[in-house]
């Protein structure tokens, strides 16, 4: 019988995913990561109650569960990381590593040392029999723009079981199972940390600045708090509004040099477009989709929820850029940007200024 160690966070897709797995007739076990210990601001730590909806869940499918920590492994590979993009004036996204070194690197390493075959986890995606990762079945929860840092070597030992479902289906698997999870809301928070209030959280940790912030025009409109609080195209909690025509001020760019916010009047204003964007850090599932120097035609997500944006793009070794077909508006240094062809998520990059 195959062993398949499931990534368990106290939600429903991970609950489910285990309970299929089971019924499917592997041999299960349930792993919870705690990897954040600290108490939210309320001083209540969520991880304990995720920890517990675990073991419900655990009892009522009938496989033995664990609890593992790699507190260490997160604050050196991740956390450290999304604290110096912040720094930097960047906008990170510390799910995408999250998933690179703690679940599908530290996790895995775990599971295959434990004597498993595969881990699993509640993703919705799926792969095939070539290891190429696909979008999920559910185009309201697909989840691949997450996964693109990863390899078909660590794919081919990762199984996703809800990844062909759509959550409406999830939940109701998980009532008619009576898994305590079923109507559990999904967490939206920073992985593995939960849902904070960001301002309070970032600010135990890195020092802000305050600033101007400048009009195009060279006004100045007021104060920001610290520019690691804001990105690009940000429209509320600027306190310029009474400035101008009346209509909404929106964040443009960084003068990191000078400490200055820059804003623009409107949501269509032209310095919140751009017809291009370099990259770093490109890196692909498998393959690379075209040859070096050439002009790759692709499909790209800037952020999680845009949708495909046809593209083409140039690269040499991790560095490269991408050329739009239409300007695309807030394009934000630190953000991922992911390439698709059709169903399959290529691989992606990180955009730089």
């Amino acid at each position: 019988m195959s062993r398949v160690v499931v990534g368990m966070s106290g939600g429903v897709d991970s609950a489910v995913s285990a309970l299929l797995l089971k019924q499917q007739g592997f041999d299960v076990i349930g792993v919870f990561m705690n990897n954040w210990e600290e108490k939210d601001e309320h001083g209540v730590c969520t991880s304990q109650a995720d920890w517990q909806d675990v073991q419900e869940s655990c009892e009522i499918i009938g496989i033995p569960y664990y609890s593992v920590n790699f507190a260490r492994e997160y604050e050196e590979r991740v956390f450290s990381h999304f604290l110096a993009e912040y720094r930097a004036g960047r906008t990170p996204n510390p799910d995408v590593l999250c998933n690179r070194e703690i679940k599908f690197r530290a996790f895995l390493d775990y599971a295959l040392k434990i004597g498993a075959q595969h881990m699993a986890t509640g993703h919705f995606v799926r792969t095939d029999a070539r290891g190429r990762l696909l979008r999920g079945s559910d185009p309201d929860k697909e989840q691949s723009y997450f996964l693109y840092m990863l390899k078909r070597h660590q794919l081919k030992r990762s199984l996703f079981p809800v990844g062909a479902l759509r959550k409406a289906e999830v939940r109701a698997i998980a009532a008619q199972a009576g898994l305590p999870v079923s109507g559990k809301k999904d967490s939206t928070g920073i992985c593995f940390i939960g849902e904070r209030r960001f301002k309070t959280f970032l600010q135990n940790y890195l020092p802000a600045q305050t600033g101007d912030i400048v009009s195009d025009a060279g006004e100045v409109l007021g104060r920001h708090d610290g520019l690691m609080y804001y990105t690009i195209g940000q429209r509320r909690g600027l306190g310029i509004g009474g400035h101008g025509d009346g209509r909404s001020w929106f964040v443009s760019g960084k003068d990191l040099d000078n400490n200055r916010l820059l804003v623009v009047q409107g949501e269509d204003h032209p310095a919140l477009f751009r017809r291009s964007a370099a990259l770093e850090q490109i890196t692909w599932v498998g393959e690379p989709a075209g040859p070096a120097g050439a002009s790759i035609p692709l499909t790209v997500k800037l952020r999680y929820r845009q949708a495909d944006q046809p593209a083409c793009l140039r690269y040499d070794g991790e560095q490269g850029e991408l050329r739009f077909d239409s300007p695309q508006r807030a394009v934000t240094p630190g953000q991922s940007a992911v390439f698709y062809q059709g169903e399959v998520c290529l691989g992606g990059g990180i955009v730089v200024e």
